[in-house]
């Protein structure tokens, strides 16, 4: 695990002050080594490329494992960040085809496989993945991304420079991007807490996207999808014969424990974040049934609304795992918040908690933990994939109703519009049903579209085009599923992508803490997008085929306790510990970078919500967020 900075230069040169600085603001990412290095190519033209790494040790912990990393072969460069959970295989594959190694590490590994294969190796990897390789031969930049977008690689490009890291913060750091606010980027944020991908909230940086890789070749780019959760060949999913059930139970307990299996490796410690919630006890069974000594690791709250204990000791003691407790006071909680506002690449309402559990972790000497992160977005333990199939079936409906009948209903939502979040999402179906592109984004917005219209000064209609391109994309992609499937895609797409996933990183890797998760391994996603969502849902268990995949393993407690994620007091803290913070905080949304985007008026109308109850903590808190990560980086 590692992070990445490179610097393109066609009519100048790399600066190599600005590559050690930009590879310096990396060193959270990896703590345990640095490396940088500048060619000097002639031809078919003059062009410098300076590449930089900073180095978290997982597999190889030898100088051997040092990056850049040269293929002397071949003459190919490489910069990567992540793992290769399968590179042995992928290793034997390439040593029968007569490649020799010099180390143990999967980057060269990686870096023998794109040597041998191309851009076809990426269809051997199993993992989480960004990185660079500079292909001598063809003198040109290889790009990849792993299928499920679970580590981050974004670019800039201008006349002189394509510059490339694995956080927006260093491409600002080379002080080679201007540093100002994207209008599509930040629309995104504000409809749904995070930036959406391909788009950032700084104007020319752009995000690879999940499954893609990327060809820079004498001054052009070009982008191509290799891998998607629905492929492009899909064939329509037949009612399911009685015996189907039981064979794909099967193969899910396969799958899922060979991903389990395969994100062991690892040439130190590995933990596992236990909380007592299916997703992460599935993950101890699975382990359990591997034969591996485990660790676990639980935070444990001194108030006991927060508590969790209960079931993650249960969990704990039924697998005999060397259980570790980590207690934190609210107080803990609370005094983290400026170190994970600091630690956020982009603004996100999100992010908190996991900033503390992987501070905690680390502090007790964990380097590696897996997680039961996208759980819920892959067997549909989410409330959405059964209130968006509703909402659709509504909307379709809604559409074919007279125009004077929509007209009336809406004015009187309207007139209830203002007590809640809910019955505001309500009227904005009513109302601006033409601006909301399907009722799963309704479902995660934080502001709806008037809300927006009241903060933003003024949107135009690229910026909108723009913000709205990558939902238009994955709708597209969608279309042929039924509504459960539809849902598991996009909120693999758009929420777990852009706000669970982008969180889990920056803010475990802010700590140098290697975060793995096992439950969205891209060969187990091809296989439940196939099944009938139908077998998805339940209604006396949650995650069906997550828990039968386990036969009989979870205790009954943990199977069908209360859903419950790991929530911070933020409603109580905005109207006490922190109230002061975030009042004067949201007062300078309108100053700085975000001056003529945002409306001060806008901004107070959300706080007096707050104050009077009719909108949640996450509005202002977004507002606030906003404006702090615009002081810190702006």
């Amino acid at each position: 695990m590692c992070g990445i900075v490179g610097i393109l230069a066609r009519r100048a040169r790399v600066d190599p002050e600005i590559l050690e600085r930009a590879t310096r603001s990396l060193a959270h990412r990896g703590p345990d080594d640095s490396g940088t290095i500048i060619l000097h190519e002639t031809t078919p033209e003059p062009v410098e490329v300076g590449v930089g790494n900073r180095r978290l040790a997982i597999l190889d912990l030898s100088p051997l494992g040092h990056q850049p990393m040269q293929d002397r072969e071949s003459g190919n460069w490489i910069v990567y960040n992540g793992e290769i959970y399968n590179f042995r295989q992928v290793r034997d594959e390439l040593e029968q085809e007569g490649v020799t190694f010099s180390s143990q590490s999967d980057t060269e590994v990686l870096l023998k496989a794109y040597g041998a294969w191309g851009e076809t190796c990426l269809a051997r990897l199993r993992g989480m993945f960004a990185f660079a390789i500079w292909d001598a031969a063809q003198h040109r930049l290889f790009l990849g991304r792993d299928p499920m977008g679970i580590k981050p690689l974004y670019y800039y490009s201008s006349e002189e420079y394509f510059l490339f890291a694995s956080e927006v913060r260093t491409l600002l750091a080379t002080g080679l991007v201007p540093r100002r606010i994207d209008d599509a980027g930040l629309l995104n944020y504000l409809t749904f807490g995070s930036v959406y991908d391909p788009n950032t909230l700084i104007e020319g940086i752009l995000a690879l996207l999940p499954g893609h890789y990327m060809v820079w070749e004498k001054g052009e780019a070009r982008t191509t999808r290799y891998w998607d959760l629905v492929p492009d060949n899909l064939q329509p999913i037949e009612a399911p014969a009685p015996e189907y059930r039981t064979a794909i139970q099967h193969d899910i307990t396969e799958l899922l424990q060979e991903s389990a299996r395969l994100q062991l490796v690892s040439d130190v410690p590995v933990g596992v974040f236990l909380s007592g919630g299916i997703d992460s006890s599935s993950l101890v069974t699975l382990l359990a049934g591997s034969g591996a000594r485990l660790n676990t690791f639980s935070l444990v709250f001194r108030e006991a609304e927060y508590d969790e204990s209960e079931y993650s000791r249960a969990v704990a003691r039924k697998f005999s795992t060397e259980h570790h407790e980590m207690c934190v006071s609210q107080q803990d909680a609370l005094d983290s918040i400026p170190g994970a506002l600091a630690a956020m690449d982009q603004p996100t309402i999100d992010g908190v908690n996991t900033y503390i559990i992987s501070s905690q972790a680390r502090a007790a000497g964990i380097k590696v933990a897996l997680s039961g992160l996208g759980g819920d977005e892959m067997f549909a333990g989410y409330a959405t994939f059964r209130t968006v199939p509703r909402m659709e079936r509504f909307s379709e409906r809604w559409q074919h109703l007279p125009r004077f009948l929509r007209s009336v209903f809406a004015v009187a939502v309207r007139s209830v519009a203002d007590t809640t979040d809910e019955r505001r999402k309500i009227a904005a179906l009513a109302r601006d049903s033409e601006r909301i592109l399907h009722p799963y984004f309704l479902s995660r917005m934080l502001f709806t579209p008037e809300q927006v219209d009241i903060l933003l000064c003024g949107r135009d209609r690229r910026s909108s085009g723009s913000a709205e391109a990558p939902l238009v994309g994955y709708l597209d992609r969608a279309k042929p599923l039924d509504p459960v499937n539809r849902v598991s895609y996009l909120e693999a797409r758009c929420y777990m992508a852009n706000t669970l996933l982008r969180d889990a990183d920056v803010m475990s890797m802010a700590h140098g803490l290697e975060l793995r998760v096992p439950l969205i391994d891209h060969r187990l996603a091809d296989l439940l997008m196939t099944i009938p969502g139908e077998l998805k849902l339940d209604q006396n268990v949650p995650k069906p085929l997550l828990v039968g995949a386990l036969g009989n393993a979870l205790p009954d407690a943990v199977v069908h306790r209360r859903k419950q994620g790991f929530t911070l007091p933020f409603e109580h803290w905005l109207r006490g510990e922190l109230r002061a913070n975030v009042a004067h905080g949201i007062q300078n949304v309108p100053e700085g970078a975000l001056r003529g985007r945002i409306h001060a008026e806008g901004v107070r109308k959300v706080w007096e919500s707050f104050l009077a109850g009719r909108t949640s903590w996450s509005r202002p808190w977004s507002l606030y967020v906003l404006s702090k990560w615009c002081e810190l980086n702006l």
